[in-house]
């Protein structure tokens, strides 16, 4: 099921999750400014021999290449989300990642005339995938804009037939995050409260620090799942190694598991160097943030009979990214395998963390 796929310059992976006669691909490829059209062309090319189509695409990347990343997009209908922005330097590209669909028929959803993802069937369950989602209204206040995304959201799911009660995941990017990370908790927090969410089922999530194209708030994407029978169990999985994010009213499960007939995916959240009682571990120290860290994934993989091999995609978040390279050396001491991981230039949720990762990995039963 999990395969590596190399473009001639080896920096394309792709990993295969087939799921009720569908298959998802999670495609991660390095790309540089000079190389993006050849990356999105490589990926397109993939894809087409395997009749997948996009579905769903981040740019990690400052603001300043959005321009040139659609361009090199021959047709562009699917969502490009920018996720690392100018939150920090925005001087480079350090990646892509792709999720596509074959076997399937993809449903638009549309903001307007913008297309923002897509919603599929199987006999299964319905799936929908959102990216891009933003206020319109730039001359709102942050919080503002925080509550009309979460509206959005909400509109949006509507022309799948889908509620927000029926996502899974969330993907969270807040522009100078570090600035209103507590009011932002408290419109999230309010939205769920209001939505019945602490009563069914909180998502899992990563919240980051990153610009937006056009300097937006808040950016989101996400996944949404609604089963069509009991054979199909959506449900949180806590961490072994740490408590609720709820203790400390950040409203996110540390993972979600979508159980169906044949195939599990397990979606973790945004985790970092943090202990049992919610207080940061490792101050100071990235390579010791490193170390906890994966330690806590490792446990929430172990704990759904999982391992590192079962990797479809992470993204590695890191404060200062000439820090980036001690992970790879993490992964090489302990003997990992490669994962297909991309780095992201982006604050973190608290002034002392360095690093955060999230990961969603894949099993046939």
């Amino acid at each position: 099921m999990n395969e590596s796929a190399m473009a001639p310059d080896e920096t394309l992976q792709i990993v295969e999750f087939p799921h009720d006669g569908v298959k998802a691909y999670y495609i991660t490829a390095q790309a540089t400014e000079s190389s993006m059209h050849e990356v999105f062309n490589h990926v397109s090319v993939e894809m087409k021999n395997r009749d997948a189509k996009i579905a769903f695409q981040y740019l990690f990347g400052g603001r300043q290449f959005y321009p040139k990343a659609v361009s090199s997009i021959e047709k562009l209908d699917w969502p490009l989300t920018l996720l690392h922005g100018d939150a920090c330097s925005g001087s480079t590209i350090t990646g892509t990642q792709f999720i596509a669909v074959s076997g399937a028929e993809l449903n638009p959803v549309m903001d307007g005339d913008h297309m923002v993802g897509n919603w599929y069937d199987t006999e299964d369950a319905r799936y929908c995938l959102l990216g891009d989602i933003r206020a319109d209204d730039l001359s709102r206040s942050r919080e503002e804009q925080a509550r009309t995304v979460f509206e959005k959201m909400e509109t949006l799911l509507k022309q799948a037939d889908m509620q927000f009660t029926d996502i899974a995941r969330t993907w969270i990017y807040l522009n100078e995050l570090l600035e209103w990370y507590d009011e932002f908790n408290v419109v999230r927090s309010r939205f769920f409260k209001e939505r019945g969410i602490f009563e069914k089922m909180v998502p899992a999530s990563t919240g980051i620090g990153a610009g937006s194209a056009a300097g937006e708030a808040m950016v989101c994407a996400l996944l949404a799942i609604k089963p069509k029978h009991d054979g199909v169990k959506v449900f949180a999985v806590p961490s072994p190694l740490q408590c609720p994010a709820l203790d400390y009213k950040s409203s996110f499960a540390r993972a979600v598991e979508i159980d169906q007939p044949g195939a599990r995916l397990l979606t973790i959240s945004g985790t970092a160097s943090i202990e049992p009682g919610g207080k940061t571990a490792h101050i100071d120290n990235c390579k010791k943030q490193i170390e906890l860290t994966m330690e806590v994934v490792h446990e929430i993989l172990k704990s759904r009979n999982m391992d590192w091999e079962d990797t479809a995609r992470a993204i590695a978040y890191f404060k200062d990214i000439d820090e980036a390279h001690l992970l790879e050396k993490y992964c090489i001491e302990h003997d990992l395998p490669e994962l297909p991981v991309s780095i992201s230039h982006a604050d973190i949720c608290r002034h002392d963390l360095l690093f955060e990762i999230e990961l969603d990995a894949v099993k046939t039963n």
